[in-house]
């Protein structure tokens, strides 16, 4: 039964580092994911163990602890994040207990401790990486090195102090700022009503342009709204209410990452903006 759990992992995920497992006391059960751990979603199983491997033992306990991870989770702020996250929060319903690999725990907190930090909150004592095993047991472990060199590697959305969102500006201006600037992306945001207390946003991107000529306009799209989810001061200023607010988001990529440098607020009855634009394609920066 342990060479199948261990080839069923594998088959889920592809992570499994083949050695000893630790077996399961007759106190824990399996559990459906609820609905409210999205990130758990179509991760390759459905059911879970309960306690898991934070010490929760009631559901209820589970989906409130997971909240803030979820967040975290969806900024993408590491590859691995949610299997990670969810290998603590929803493990896998197996005969044995599969811990994160503590390779893996670092290159997650590596990425994502920095943007936990711009939230407010450190990295916890509870994911101390020294907890978990080494890779030479039996535990999720990061994908081979040479992983990074099959897969694209984009910039990264950073941590920042949110610019001033500007709101009377010239087209020759702005054209000005496009000249100096990496990317200019138009983006559409409200409020989600949820019946949580818990805040969601409606993100909607159309890129202008970009002269990162590796970049694809749905890479770009991507990173402005993971940097809105990592910088979630700036989207609740920028987005007050449920109604939809449209802004112009100009930045640069350097050393790897994404800063947003210009906010205009680009409202209906200004031509500015859309002067800027149309006017973009065929100007010839100084």
């Amino acid at each position: 039964m342990l060479l199948a759990a261990k080839i069923l992992v594998f088959a889920v995920n592809g992570f499994l580092r083949v050695a000893t497992g630790l077996d399961i006391g007759l106190s824990t059960k399996c559990v459906v994911i609820p609905r409210e751990m999205g990130m758990c979603h179509k991760i390759g199983y459905s059911e879970m163990r309960l306690p898991n491997l934070m010490g929760h033992t009631s559901m209820a306990e589970v989906i409130q602890k997971s909240t803030t991870w979820q967040h975290l989770a969806h900024t993408d702020c590491h590859p691995h994040a949610k299997t990670f996250l969810c290998s603590l929060f929803a493990p896998i319903c197996l005969d044995t207990f599969i811990h994160p690999c503590r390779s893996m725990c670092v290159a997650v907190r590596d990425s994502c401790a920095p943007v936990l930090q711009c939230h407010g909150h450190p990295w916890p004592a509870s994911l101390d990486c020294d907890r978990f095993p080494g890779d030479e047991d039996m535990c999720l472990a990061p994908l081979a090195k040479d992983y990074k060199y099959l897969h694209k590697v984009l910039p990264k959305p950073t941590c920042q102090t949110c610019p001033a969102v500007e709101e009377f500006f010239t087209h020759k201006r702005v054209l000005e700022v496009f000249c100096d600037s990496n990317f200019a992306v138009k983006v559409k945001l409200s409020k989600k009503r949820t019946a949580s207390e818990d805040q969601e946003y409606n993100i909607e991107c159309q890129v202008e342009f970009t002269s990162q000529g590796s970049l694809l306009p749905y890479e770009t799209q991507s990173m402005i709204q993971q940097w809105l989810l990592i910088n979630e001061k700036c989207i609740e200023r920028m987005s007050p209410s449920h109604r939809p607010v449209v802004y112009l988001l100009v930045g640069n990529i350097e050393e790897g990452n994404i800063l947003v440098n210009q906010v205009y607020r680009w409202q209906r009855k200004d031509s500015q903006l859309t002067l800027a634009t149309q006017k973009w394609r065929h100007h010839k920066c100084l």
